[in-house]
């Protein structure tokens, strides 16, 4: 059997159904073997290998198995970089596979920059953004490796690995009968362990008189999204989440009340730093959620933290905090028992809750949260919502009105500009699912030959473009901090744009342009259809993100400031 076979062959085995990658001359024979298993696994081809990556991304977000993306070696390879970055940095289990010079052409140990056409090391470049990268210089060694590369992908808290192989490598003809097996290496039951973590947590929470649970991304990640949900209906108490996290509670829980930080909900921000107990599940607790300064942040609480990655709980919230290394796909059943409906004893402070949320109702309201908003009453309710960086990432985040059955995809850790678009193929891809996918102008244009990829497949992706002709969120910063100097970020200082619908025509996308909040209505058909098809919100380019945390202010404090006696009246209205 020829290696590249096997290695199609063994991803088919593991339940992959699409990858995505740019051809290249050392990845010729991974790419004829996908075509020779094209009934079992489709490879679909980019624009560019960034994108390639960023599919992986939202194909492994959506599908919860590890995404898949190929390049060949030099170039190719590099082009991966973001795309493993922000797998790494939001836990995302992607296998990456590029192709690498022959053997007998690499420079080995000798003194010099490059000897093949397009080598470079890709593995040195890597290691700080994997968790395993690897060269396989034998045959041999292609089984151990996979399976080796695949478990550790998957297991503990998940991210990128990388395997490089040689172009003679991926040619050779090996017995996969006769191949070296990986162990996986299987981590022994601690249920004591679990069981202090519960009577610990139950302990604090029945000497709490204003517990709060902050929901992570990390729900997501171990697929435990209902089981959380049977949790926070059991327990009674409030939820608020980061904003990767924002998709773990749908907008109609009662005892959800948004997400928190620099950019977060008013009200979400208000009840953290008021709570006495805060109880972090699968989150980082990163500097946007808790601002700058963490003397500020719950500072009247305790802390317990519950993550399955021991090193993120050496970034010390509190002192005094009680961190647990747990695997939330083995304490919910732990979790969701008699002992933990505590509905009724809270109701107070969740009465206390809704009275703050009512009283900071609309008070941030704009026409851009306008229109997002009553766009996602529009949006199906089995959809898969994928946002940029930037501006219009914000505003989904914030009034975006998620439903149970929604799933919403972000670049949290990297921030990565450009990868809403080629996300949203991967996405469709592992959920066969119709895909909302918001850009603003910028990141748009970092990505947008994916354009061709979307018409050439006649995929039902809807690209909704918050088109404010400038780098809003920048631009912001420079009105705030550089006397207006828009360097860069409008026309009058560098930065132009071009006409989409012309752009549209010419990738042959349907197109529509709406200009106020009423024009929405006109988008209700199409946004439920089977066809791909390109919307552009017309804004000025002038647009501000509000709620806004200022440097050194405490995260219930956002600009622009509230009226000091209503802020002062929710600090009392609190205090129970």
């Amino acid at each position: 059997m020829k290696l590249s076979d096997y290695i199609v062959t063994f991803l088919i085995e593991k339940g992959v159904t699409d990858v995505f990658g740019y051809p290249g001359g050392m990845v010729t024979h991974l790419m004829e073997s996908f075509d020779k298993y094209k009934d079992f696994i489709s490879a679909h081809v980019n624009y560019h290998e960034q994108a390639s990556a960023f599919c992986a991304c939202g194909y492994a977000q959506a599908s919860n198995k590890p995404g898949v993306a190929y390049a060949t070696s030099g170039p190719g390879a590099t082009n991966l970089i973001t795309g493993i970055a922000n797998a790494y940095f939001d836990s995302i289990p992607c296998i990456f596979i590029t192709g690498q010079v022959n053997t007998y052409e690499s420079k080995g140990e000798l003194h010099v920059r490059q000897k093949g056409f397009q080598e470079t090391d890709i593995i040195s470049i890597v290691k700080s953004i994997t968790k395993y990268a690897v060269k396989i210089d034998d045959e041999n060694n292609v089984k151990y490796e996979f399976e080796k590369a695949f478990d550790i992908c998957i297991s503990g808290r998940p991210g990128p690995v990388l395997i490089d192989i040689p172009m003679n490598i991926l040619r050779a003809d090996i017995i996969p009968d006769d191949l070296k097996h990986y162990e996986a290496q299987n981590p022994k039951e601690i249920s004591d362990y679990y069981n202090y973590m519960t009577n610990t947590m139950l302990q604090m929470i029945n000497f709490s008189r204003r517990p709060v649970i902050l929901a992570g991304n990390g729900i997501n990640i171990a697929n435990v999204r209902n089981d959380f949900r049977d949790f926070v209906n059991l327990i009674g108490i409030p939820v608020v989440t980061s904003m990767i996290g924002r998709d773990v509670l749908p907008n109609n829980v009662e005892n959800g009340f948004g997400f928190v930080g620099a950019y977060g909900d008013r009200c979400a921000n208000f009840i953290i730093s008021n709570s006495d107990l805060i109880i972090s599940i699968g989150s980082r607790i990163d500097c946007r959620q808790t601002g700058s300064n963490l003397k500020m942040f719950g500072e009247n609480a305790k802390i317990i933290r519950l993550d399955i990655d021991s090193g993120e709980l050496t970034n010390k919230i509190k002192a005094d905090e009680i961190d647990f290394v747990v695997d939330l796909k083995k304490i919910f059943p732990i979790l969701n028992t008699e002992k933990f409906e505590l509905k009724d004893r809270y109701e107070k402070w969740l009465n206390v809750c809704k009275e703050i949320r009512e009283e900071l109702k609309g008070i941030d309201s704009q026409y851009e949260t306008d229109i997002i908003e009553e766009l996602s009453y529009k949006v199906p309710e089995d959809s898969i919502i994928t946002t940029d960086v930037g501006q219009n990432q914000v505003w989904v985040a914030q009034s975006f009105n998620i439903r149970s059955n929604q799933k919403m995809l972000f670049s949290g850790g990297h921030g990565a500009m450009g990868y809403s678009l080629p996300s949203a193929i991967g996405a469709y891809y592992g959920s066969r699912k119709n895909v909302i996918c918001f850009n603003g102008d910028g990141g748009l244009q970092m990505n947008i030959q994916e354009l061709q990829f979307i018409v050439r497949e006649k995929i039902p992706v809807k690209i909704i473009l918050l088109n404010n002709k400038s780098l809003g969120m920048i631009r912001h910063f420079q009105e705030m901090y550089f006397e207006s100097n828009f360097v860069q970020t409008k026309k009058d200082g560098g930065y132009t744009i071009p006409d989409f619908d012309k752009i549209s025509n010419a990738y042959g996308l349907r197109y529509i342009n709406i200009k106020s909040v009423k024009q929405i209505s006109e988008c209700e058909d199409i946004l439920i259809d089977d066809k791909p098809c390109f919307i552009e919100l017309s804004l000025t380019d002038t647009t501000y993100v509000s709620p806004k945390l200022a440097m050194g202010k405490p995260i219930h404090d956002q600009d622009p400031l509230l009226d000091r006696d209503l802020f002062n009246r929710l600090i009392k209205i609190c205090n129970i």
